[in-house]
């Protein structure tokens, strides 16, 4: 467990097979894993693996979305997840999908999330935000079409820094690839690394809105 000032904030282990790149995984909390898998089939989506007790913390599964994204989810017991929204935490998941058009209703039938679509500007492909309820919880846009056909549609983590330039030079310096260098977008700052396994990540410090 990746504690932050006596909180855990993230979970680190072995990769399930010698084949599985090194990666991040996206979980979403969840109830009922088993009705989850149920919704997730039903909805056009695939379990790469069903519903499974881990110990005492809780329950988990994987699915793959209809353009091929992993994403997991955790019904918790004694762990109920880890600490976000403070600086060097989880921050953000987003979805880069080859093919967001049928990607999207497949997460609002199985998590009842609402896509909202927002215009980048000329000959740039629209950005989603998912809300549940009110709250803005995820993002999600096609693939750039310049990226390798190798690569499949696939979720990204962000973890929140208070300065992306100086947290970006110091994971190049610990070892980190660089992927996407310190850029600025409408709605604050952000890069992408991949630490010395090959998992990539992103940095993002948002604009605090007045």
């Amino acid at each position: 467990m990746a504690q932050l000032a006596g909180q855990r904030v993230a979970g680190i282990g072995p990769r399930m097979s010698p084949e599985a790149p090194s990666a991040w995984m996206i979980y979403i909390g969840t109830e009922d894993a088993d009705g989850l898998s149920q919704r997730v089939q039903a909805a056009g989506g695939t379990v790469i693996a069903p519903p499974m007790t881990v110990g005492n913390q809780g329950r988990m599964a994987v699915f793959a979305d209809p353009s091929g994204a992993i994403i997991s989810a955790w019904q918790p017991l004694d762990m109920a997840g880890f600490g976000s929204g403070v600086p060097n935490a989880f921050s953000w998941a987003e979805l880069n999908s080859r093919g967001l058009s049928g990607a999207l209703p497949f997460y609002t039938k199985v998590f009842g999330w609402d896509p909202h679509q927002s215009q980048m500007g000329e000959k740039v492909p629209p950005y989603t935000e998912f809300h549940l309820g009110e709250a803005s919880i995820a993002g999600g846009m096609e693939m750039n079409p310049m990226v390798p056909p190798a690569v499949p549609s696939y979720w990204m983590a962000y973890f929140g820094v208070e300065n992306v330039d100086d947290t970006f030079k110091k994971a190049l310096a610990a070892g980190a690839t660089e992927m996407v260098s310190p850029q600025d977008f409408p709605g604050g700052r952000f890069a992408i690394v991949a630490d010395p396994q090959g998992a990539a990540f992103g940095l993002l410090r948002l604009t605090p809105q007045s």
